[in-house]
């Protein structure tokens, strides 16, 4: 009888020669897949290495798709040459393989970090994330719990060592919690994080403490990798959605620059001088006149970020219906209105849903502002706006939506 889908021995031991000769062809501050720490051995392992088996994870969780409809930074526009959180993970996880093929480190462990890192934000960008934290600031002292702040890149990480099962190793949950890089360093070097104990400690106070995250460095090279690559993608193609959504009619950039002003030559310029920096170096580094020139392209950026004209529909609209929605939905699980839509799509969801329950008597145990956060933290863009007017959250407010049409 043929096995199809078993190896021979002579078939294993050629794939672990291909594994063996991967690692051993790595850099001697890349992160060897025999390094990786997790629960428990992959399966498959043998055609899937440590930290390949990770970015598996990622890709077929249910949340990957809905990527595809999170705003980066404009919303409320109809045009599809504007960015999504889908387009933007890949554009950082193609500048990080870039910079970690050049440098020698593991392609896999970057893939997975770089496609994972933005898995927890809100609905509509980084506003979205500000009205979402203050509603669980609110939901909690409404509930009588301790304060927490709900901050992207902790609930990325929330997500895949509590919410989703996965077996994501520390170095992958290590590089997606420390990815926030709106401060930049012109040198990155790796922290001490050897545990899941002492990962857990810095996940529980990055909640208690709302700019404790900040503070937090990935403990690998190639999470260091991501973090800049994640500042070098959206440096440039914000200007260019800038550009598309008709944004910069006040504000004028620098007509010339030492890194440049189009995104190709911003990635391009980035990418070498970080490389000729970093080779054979256990850490990453800048050129000090190219760092600096950097973060003075970022600092145009955010008087755009900062505008009346882009945050005002933010601020009246979608502020008042996030706290409005949290409150009823907080209402909803307290009172275990089964019928309401927290339940319905969240808490009977069979991945979802099982992280808020007792595993034997199957009740609700958890705190429910953390189903109500982790609800609205996967929503997109879409459904957000779907479910107040199913809900009629504010009938009058939804209906003041106003989407910059195609023509």
């Amino acid at each position: 009888m043929n096995n199809y889908f078993l190896f021979s021995e002579s078939e294993r031991k050629y794939l672990e020669s291909v594994n063996l000769s991967y690692d051993e062809a790595l850099s001697p501050y890349a992160s060897k897949n025999d390094s990786a720490v997790r629960r428990k051995t992959p399966r498959y392992d043998i055609i899937r290495p440590q930290y390949s088996y990770d970015v598996d994870c990622i890709l077929y969780n249910p949340l990957y798709n809905r990527y595809a409809d999170k705003t980066q930074v404009f919303s409320f526009y109809k045009n599809d040459d504007l960015t999504r959180r889908a387009l933007h993970v890949q554009l950082v996880s193609k500048i990080a393989r870039t910079i970690g093929r050049a440098l020698k480190l593991n392609l896999d462990l970057i893939e997975a970090i770089a496609l994972g890192h933005d898995m927890g934000h809100t609905p509509f960008g980084h506003k979205g994330e500000e009205f979402l934290s203050i509603s669980y600031q609110k939901g909690c002292r409404k509930t009588g719990v301790p304060v927490r702040y709900f901050n992207h890149n902790v609930h990325s990480a929330r997500l895949f060592r509590y919410v989703l099962g996965t077996n994501i190793s520390l170095q992958t949950l290590s590089g997606i919690l420390s990815h926030n890089g709106e401060k930049g360093y012109k040198e990155y070097t790796p922290s001490t994080l050897n545990t899941f104990d002492e990962f857990d400690e810095l996940l529980e106070q990055c909640y208690l403490e709302d700019k404790f995250h900040k503070r937090l460095r990935p403990n690998t090279l190639e999470g260091c990798v991501v973090r800049i690559s994640d500042r070098i993608a959206y440096a440039g193609k914000d200007r260019q959605d800038m550009f598309h959504a008709k944004m910069i009619t006040e504000t004028k950039f620098k007509e010339s620059r030492l890194i440049g002003t189009r995104n190709s030559d911003i990635i391009s310029n980035l990418i070498i001088n970080l490389i000729k920096n970093s080779i054979d170096s256990p850490s990453l580094n800048m050129d000090k006149e190219v760092f600096d020139d950097f973060e003075d392209l970022i600092s145009e950026n955010n008087k755009i970020y900062s505008s009346d004209e882009l945050n005002e529909p933010y601020y009246k609209i979608i502020r008042p219906l996030m706290f409005k929605l949290y409150d009823r939905l907080l209402d909803d699980v307290i009172s275990k209105n089964y019928n309401s839509p927290i339940f319905k799509h969240h808490l009977n969801n069979t991945i979802l849903g099982n992280c808020y329950r007792d595993k034997t008597s199957r009740r609700i145990i958890a705190d429910p502002n953390e189903a109500v956060v982790d609800f609205i933290a996967s929503m997109s863009d879409d459904y957000f706006i779907d479910i107040c007017r199913y809900l009629h959250i504010d009938d009058q407010l939804v209906g003041e939506i106003k989407y910059h049409e195609y023509f």
